[in-house]
């Protein structure tokens, strides 16, 4: 039986993704800090933000848990034909 590959990330490529994402939440919160609006705006656009962040993490989750079970699915039918495949014997007479 052979094993599936996983894509593995390595640690550089993860640091860039933590570093970047939070890249991006300190810009935009910098940007809604000094812009020249009433505070009511200002909270508004701060929790519009945390929505879409929020948002794109269970997005992400979603989109994972279903290649996963995707991924198991495949997983059962390539343990099921191994194990046909283990028990079948070319060289058996039936009838005999």
């Amino acid at each position: 039986m052979t094993k599936p590959l996983h894509p593995t990330t390595t640690g550089a490529y993860y640091a860039q993704c933590v570093i970047s994402f939070g890249i991006a939440l300190a810009g935009i919160a910098i940007g809604i800090a000094y812009i020249p609006v009433d505070p009511w705006v200002r909270a508004f656009l701060a929790v519009a933000v945390l929505y879409t962040v929020t948002s794109a993490f269970v997005l992400a989750k979603c989109v994972r848990d279903r290649q996963e079970v995707g991924n198991m699915a495949s997983r059962v039918d390539q343990a099921r034909l191994d194990r046909l495949l283990a028990e079948h014997d070319p060289y058996k007479v039936d009838g005999l």
